[in-house]
C-alpha cells in the first residue's frame, strides 16, 4: 500500500485493540503513534502535532471526552474519531457535541469501516484548511483592494482638484467678450478641457480640447495640455516674438509635444485668437468636430475649417483661418460627446440638428444647458464639454 502524508494518534488503554488498529492502517499506508491513556496521547498529540486522533472514551488517566476538549482547544480543526464500547447514548452526543467526527462501537468487526471514516474526516479536514486559507486570501485579496481602492479615490480626488484648479473662472469677461463653460465627465476625470486667457492688451485665446479615451490617462494630458500652452505663452513672451501667437503655431507645438512624449494619446481641438482692437478671430482647427457654431442675428451657422488630429502626425501643419467678428454673436465650441445628445441618426443628421439647437437656446450657455437637459443627463459615454464666448448678447 503505498504511504499517505497524514499522521494518525491512536490512543487506547486496550493494547490489543489499540495494536489491531495501528497494524491495519499501517498496512492502509498511513503513519501512526500510539498512547495508551489519555495523558500520555495529550503530550505526544502537542509532540507530534497529528493529523487525525482515533481514541476510547473509557481511558485511565484522563477520560476521551476531556481528551477531546483539550484537542479542540489546541487544535480546534484537529479531526477526532470516537471508537469506543461504552455506546451509552449521553457519551455519544456530547463528544460529537464536543467536535468529534465520528463516532464508532465496539468491536469492530470490519476495519475497513475506521478506514473510510479516517478518509473521510482527513478529506473535511483538508477542505476545511483549503476553505480557511482561502478566506484568509480573500479577505487580504479584499483588504489589499480596499486598501487600493482608497488610495485611487485619493488619487482621484487630487487629480479632480488638480483639473478644477487648472480651469479658467467662468463666466469671465473683458472689455467687449464673455466667456463661459462646462465641462461634465464620463468618469471621475475629464479627457475635455478648456481654456481662455489674455495673451496681451488686445488679444485673447481660448481653446477647447478633446483628449482621446476617458479617466485619469486622458486627464493627465489635459494638464500637459495646460503646461505646454502656458510655456509657449511664456517663451513667446520673452523671445519678443509674441505678434507671432498664432493658433496654427500653437497646434503644431501641441503637436509635437505630444508625440515626442509617447503617451499614445491624440487630441482634437479648435484654437482661437480674438484681436479686440481689430475685431476679428483667427482660429485653427486639429480634427475637431463639431465645428465651432457662430450664432448671430437670429441664425447658427459653422464656422469653416478642417485639419489633423493633434498628437497622431509628426509633420501635420495646421492652417489659421480668420474671420470678422459681428456686434452681437456667440460661438459655440463643443466636444464630441454632445453628439449623443443630439436627434438624429448619422453623423449628417446630428450635425444639421446643432446650428438649430443653438438658436433655440439663443446662443447662451444656460440656454444651452435647457435645451440639452444637462441639469438631468445620466451616466454619459463620454466626456461633454462646453465653451461659449460672446459680445453684446
Amino acid at each position: 500500500m503505498p504511504k499517505t502524508s497524514a499522521t494518525l494518534l491512536i490512543i487506547d488503554d486496550d493494547e490489543v485493540v489499540r495494536a489491531s488498529i495501528a497494524a491495519y492502517l499501517e498496512d492502509s499506508g498511513f503513519d501512526v503513534l500510539q498512547a495508551t491513556n489519555g495523558q500520555q496521547g495529550i503530550e505526544i498529540f502537542e509532540q507530534e502535532k497529528p493529523d487525525l486522533v482515533i481514541c476510547d472514551l473509557r481511558m485511565p488517566q484522563m477520560g476521551g471526552l476531556e481528551l477531546i476538549r483539550q484537542v479542540a482547544a489546541n487544535s480546534p480543526q484537529m479531526p477526532v474519531i470516537v471508537v469506543s464500547g461504552a455506546g451509552v447514548m449521553s457519551d455519544v452526543v456530547e463528544a460529537l457535541r464536543l467536535g468529534a467526527a465520528d463516532y464508532l462501537i465496539k468491536p469492530l468487526e470490519d476495519l475497513a469501516v475506521l478506514e473510510h471514516s479516517v478518509r473521510r474526516a482527513l478529506d473535511r479536514a483538508r477542505l476545511e484548511r483549503e476553505n480557511e486559507l482561502y478566506r484568509e486570501k480573500l479577505e487580504a485579496a479584499n483588504r489589499e483592494l480596499e486598501a487600493s481602492l482608497h488610495l485611487l479615490q485619493e488619487d482621484q480626488d487630487a487629480g479632480r482638484q488638480v483639473q478644477m484648479n487648472m480651469l479658467p473662472t467662468s463666466p469671465w469677461a473683458t472689455e467687449q467678450f464673455s466667456f463661459a463653460h462646462q465641462i461634465i465627465p464620463s468618469l471621475y476625470l475629464s479627457g475635455d478641457f478648456v481654456d481662455y486667457f489674455r495673451v496681451d492688451e488686445r488679444r485673447v485665446a481660448f481653446y477647447l480640447a478633446d483628449v482621446s479615451g476617458h479617466g485619469a490617462s486622458s486627464a493627465f494630458i489635459t494638464v500637459l495640455l495646460k503646461f505646454m500652452t502656458t510655456r509657449l505663452l511664456f517663451e513667446y513672451k520673452r523671445s519678443g516674438t509674441l505678434p507671432e501667437f498664432k493658433p496654427s503655431d500653437v497646434l503644431g507645438h501641441i503637436n509635437r509635444g505630444l508625440i515626442s512624449c509617447k503617451l499614445g494619446k491624440h487630441v482634437t481641438m479648435v484654437g482661437g485668437v480674438i484681436d479686440e482692437q481689430a475685431g476679428t478671430l483667427t482660429y485653427a482647427v486639429g480634427g475637431h468636430l463639431p465645428l465651432p457654431v457662430l450664432f448671430s442675428e437670429g441664425k447658427g451657422s459653422y464656422l469653416e475649417g478642417r485639419g489633423l488630429p493633434v498628437g497622431l502626425f509628426q509633420e501635420a501643419t495646421y492652417q489659421d483661418y480668420v474671420c470678422e467678428l459681428p456686434d452681437s454673436f456667440s460661438l459655440t465650441l463643443l466636444s464630441d460627446g454632445i453628439l449623443d445628445l443630439l436627434p438624429g441618426d448619422t453623423l449628417k443628421e446630428k450635425e444639421a440638428a446643432l446650428p438649430e439647437l443653438v438658436k433655440t437656446a439663443g446662443g447662451s450657455l444656460d440656454g444651452l444647458r435647457r435645451v440639452f437637459e444637462l441639469a438631468t443627463l445620466g451616466e454619459m459615454p463620454d466626456d461633454i464639454a462646453l465653451l461659449v464666448l460672446s459680445r453684446n448678447l
